[in-house]
């Protein structure tokens, strides 16, 4: 007689689970990975947000801690013993931020713990910092494999933190091309411009320093300065909320263009934001593999994006999309100037962009990958 094989149990942490990309991973991967052979508890050391209602998998446990800023070390009673009742199969750590939890699942008895990184933090754009790498290397031997969502971030891994090529893997993010499709015609509601008769530029992200919707913001301004008469169509779109919107908000306001934006806070209907922009910006200091970008590219839309960390991997320069360097507001201007100006290099890029989107960036490769590192529990912890 044969019995069913019992599901593994996952435990996904983060710092927060609100919107961003590595949350949105988290969100794929619970969706996603076959329910018969795997279940999902997600930690968050500080807050979870309505983020969680993406989530359409039944069952699945939610765990905040609030955890004050700093060290978490006053936590680590308690995420010990949370550990110990759970009894999770996979602890799945994501960012620095997480990874001082690994010692715990260590001592817990956790089988497999998967450390993912996603891209840096505003205080280490380029993963220069030596405290933080010292830290890497003081929790490695507790973690038994490594997942680098770009090129640049596995080789940092290998050559900062000494991670060798059997415990580090290279799983880039994948979209869902069908959710996330050209334009269709449907109304963006509550958008203040005509989505038919104006030409939206826009991005979509947090208002965070890494971020960096300020240099977007300088652009717009200095591109209507410079082709004053863009300001009949040319429509600024900026998705997402952070410390950053009130900075925002006094560049739009000083270049006197703040009514030809539109500042639509955190939304849940990203991919019909897409659909109704004409061009996408990510103007990032630093980043892995973008998950907001790919979205973009498979929504069929060209691209202007700073040249920073797994981008230039996702962007084909003059193909694709043009990559301009990071903190110049002049060159992306004319980027985007260029994108307006010429709508059939426009669409042409779009439609390349959706193209390696398909053939590239495909989610269900992402998911056989986690599928099979989770799936793993021979491990040696190292």
């Amino acid at each position: 007689m044969s019995f069913p094989m019992r599901r593994r149990r996952i435990v996904h942490v983060v710092y927060s689970f609100s919107v961003g990309g590595l949350e949105n991973v988290i969100v794929q991967l619970v969706n996603r990975l076959d329910p018969s052979r795997f279940e999902h508890v997600v930690l968050s050391l500080t807050t979870i947000s309505d983020f969680k209602n993406r989530i359409t998998q039944h069952n699945v446990q939610f765990i905040e801690l609030h955890k004050p800023p700093g060290h978490a070390v006053a936590l680590y009673p308690k995420i010990y013993q949370l550990l110990r009742q759970i009894k999770p199969d996979v602890l799945h750590s994501c960012n620095l931020a997480a990874l001082e939890i690994a010692p715990l699942a260590w001592a817990a008895r956790v089988p497999l713990r998967v450390h993912a990184e996603h891209g840096w933090d505003a205080h280490d754009p380029k993963g220069a910092n030596l405290r933080y790498q010292r830290l890497r290397r003081l929790y490695k031997p507790f973690v038994s494999h490594y997942v680098a969502v770009s090129q640049d971030i596995d080789d940092y891994l290998k050559n900062a933190i000494g991670i060798s090529p059997s415990h580090r893997s290279l799983i880039a993010n994948g979209v869902d091309t069908d959710s996330f499709s050209p334009r269709q015609g449907l109304p963006l509601p509550g958008c203040p411009f005509d989505t038919h008769a104006h030409w939206l530029v826009g991005t979509v992200g947090r208002m965070q320093t890494v971020k960096n919707q300020p240099l977007l913001a300088k652009a717009f301004v200095r591109l209507l300065a410079d082709h004053p008469e863009a300001a009949q169509r040319m429509r600024l779109v900026l998705v997402g909320d952070g410390p950053l919107r009130a900075e925002v908000e006094a560049i739009l306001d000083k270049g006197c263009v703040t009514h030809l934006a539109w500042l639509a806070g955190e939304r849940s209907d990203v991919a019909r934001i897409m659909q109704n922009l004409d061009c996408f910006v990510l103007p990032s200091q630093a980043e892995g593999t973008s998950c907001t970008l790919q979205e973009a590219m498979s929504s069929g839309l060209p691209v202007v994006a700073t040249a920073v960390g797994g981008t230039p991997d996702l962007v084909e320069h003059n193909q694709t999309g043009f990559l301009v360097a990071p903190e110049d507001e002049l060159a992306m201007a004319e980027a985007i100037w260029q994108f307006f100006s010429q709508p059939d290099m426009a669409f042409k890029f779009g439609s390349a962009a959706r193209s390696r989107a398909i053939q590239n960036f495909g989610l269900d490769a992402m998911i056989d990958r986690y599928s099979l590192l989770f799936a793993s529990l021979d491990r040696d912890g190292r």
